[in-house]
Order: structure tokens, then C-alpha cells, then sequence
């Protein structure tokens, strides 16, 4: 059974940074692409980034480039978040997501799914 669990979610304010985790527990020993998704009240849910298998390669939504970084410890099967610069507009449910691919991380199409951190940005 395949687990995805966020954690370091919360309030800060603007200009702020948080540190988003997700520990994962069974998925295959290699070849899963990691992404990070958002929600935001009334929204639909948004890719924010992703990370391949090897971490060579990442792609990320233009609205966070430069200001978000995603890294995994695949020896842990972790995936990371940093937010650094957080505006408002970046508050949303953050969740992570898993797909089975040894290719670069697509924006949708995620078979695995955690049940989401809360991150809200003051103002």
C-alpha cells in the first residue's frame, strides 16, 4: 500500500519561508517522479513543481521559480519543498504526489497522492 504523508505546513508571514516534507512508503525501489501540487479555496488544484527519480531534473510553475525548490533523499524516500519569498497568494493546501516513470516529471497524471499540509501566508 502505497503512503504519502506531508508535514511542515503553517502560518507565516509574507517574505516568510516553510519547509515542506513528505515521507513515502511503499513505492517502487526507483524510477517514481515526486510533485508538488497545491489548492487553493475555490481554485483548481495546481502543479507547483516536480522532481525526477535522479533528481537531475525539476520543473516548476512559473509563479515559484526562484522562489521554490524541490530536493528528495531517495535513500529516506523524502521529498522536499523549500518556499522561500512566500506571498499571500502562495497559501493553499500543499500536497505531494507520486507517479511511476523514469522520465522527467509531467504536470499531471500523479497515481499517488498524500492528504495535503495547510500552508497559509499573511499579509
Amino acid at each position: 500500500q502505497v503512503q504519502l504523508v506531508e508535514s511542515g505546513g503553517g502560518l507565516v508571514q509574507a517574505g516568510g519561508s516553510l519547509r515542506l516534507s513528505c515521507t513515502t512508503s511503499g513505492l517502487p525501489p526507483s524510477n517514481y517522479v515526486m510533485g508538488w501540487f497545491r489548492q487553493a479555496p475555490g481554485k483548481e488544484r495546481e502543479f507547483v513543481g516536480g522532481i525526477n527519480w535522479s533528481g537531475s531534473s525539476t520543473r516548476y510553475v512559473d509563479s515559484v521559480k526562484g522562489r521554490f525548490t524541490i530536493t528528495r533523499d531517495n535513500a529516506e524516500k523524502t521529498v522536499s519543498l523549500q518556499m522561500n519569498g512566500l506571498k499571500p497568494e502562495d497559501s493553499a493546501v500543499y500536497y505531494c504526489a507520486a507517479t511511476v516513470t523514469a522520465g522527467p516529471p509531467p504536470t499531471g497524471g500523479y497515481q499517488y497522492w498524500g492528504q495535503g499540509t495547510q500552508v497559509t501566508v499573511s499579509s
